[in-house]
């Protein structure tokens, strides 16, 4: 399923214009963006929780030239799925 097909369910099923559905659908997903962003975590009751983990730097290969380099330390978005989602999931 994509942005398009999870807009479409939500007009569908609320009964709304295709456009409204969408301004709800990046207002969700912006609002989660921003708090990550922000260093924060967002969690959603039954779904599953969703926060920034931190990578430490590294020691890596150049693919090409096969010279040894330094991975710098990143920032990542992370997704843990709660027990609802993964018994449904699960069938259970």
């Amino acid at each position: 399923m994509n942005k398009a097909e999870i807009v479409s369910a939500v007009s569908d099923l609320l009964e709304i214009s295709r456009r409204n559905a969408e301004k709800a659908v990046d207002l969700v997903f912006n609002s989660i963006a921003e708090e990550l962003k922000e260093g924060g975590k967002v969690t959603i009751a039954g779904f599953g929780s969703f926060e920034v983990r931190t990578r430490a730097a590294r020691n890596g290969k150049h693919p090409i030239t096969g010279e040894d380099i330094v991975i710098p330390e990143q920032k990542t978005p992370a997704f843990k799925a709660g027990k609802q989602l993964k018994d449904s999931v699960n069938g259970k």
